[in-house]
């Protein structure tokens, strides 16, 4: 593993099996003011994820030994850091398997740097909100906004920085139908104003993570081909 620390700038894991790619990645970032560390397989990334945790990472779908989604899941198992996965596949479906193991954004190759560092960036401000924000409560849904953190009926939930946001943004804003786009330009910027799947799978990951019955939805309603609403009673804790 290659390790490239400027001083300043979030510390980025970059894991892509294309050398080329690799390179060009990390020049990129270095030049947006990162810090870059890269790895060339799975088990690279695996272990420098786990020997020195980074802010974000972005990982290529398809590396010589594994596959970029499972590297996802198994991240998933102990953190919640961004994550981007960067793929030649464009079909739906295979983004919809990356987000429900834990992506936070799937781009596909080839991309051009500009968009690749503003998603990046993007990732890293939805990570950083909520830090100090109140605790909302909500039924059986206790959502501490300056933890970071999740509950349901006192059990701790597990979501990503997105799936976090996405609640957080629903929930501000109960009994109100946020649209598709009105969603998708809030949790994830402008550019993702028509990308409809990408909230979909997010919003299924989230119904199964917090509602007592996924296919009965309690507080993600749904309407149809319009949007979504948070409704349930609320109460702000201290």
């Amino acid at each position: 593993m290659d390790a490239l620390v400027p001083t300043n700038g979030a510390r980025i894991l970059v894991c892509d099996g294309e050398p080329q790619v690799l390179r060009a990645v990390k020049a990129v970032l270095r030049d947006a003011g990162f810090a870059v560390a890269t790895a060339a397989s799975a088990a690279e990334a695996l272990d420098g994820a786990c020997v020195r945790p980074p802010d974000a990472a972005i990982m290529d779908l398809v590396l010589p030994d594994g596959d970029g989604v499972e590297i996802v899941r198994s991240i998933r198992e102990w953190s919640d850091m961004p994550i981007l996965l960067l793929s030649k596949v464009t079909e739906e479906a295979e983004k919809v398997r990356a987000f429900e193991a834990g992506a936070d954004d799937y781009l596909t190759k080839p991309f051009g740097p500009d968009e690749l560092v503003a998603r990046l960036r993007a990732l890293l401000r939805r990570a950083a909100r909520g830090r100090t924000e109140p605790k909302i409560v909500i039924d059986e849904l206790e959502l501490d906004l300056a933890a970071h953190t999740v509950a349901v009926s006192g059990e701790p939930v597990h979501l990503t920085p997105t799936e976090f946001a996405l609640l957080r943004t629903l929930v501000r804003n109960r009994g109100r139908l946020m649209t598709h786009s009105d969603l998708l330009r809030e949790v994830w910027g402008p550019a993702y104003g028509g990308d409809t799947a990408l909230l979909r799978a997010h919003v299924a990951n989230l119904r199964h993570k917090i509602e007592p019955e996924p296919s009965k939805p309690r507080y993600l309603t749904t309407d149809p081909r319009v949007g979504y609403r948070f409704a349930a009673e609320r109460r702000v804790g201290p």
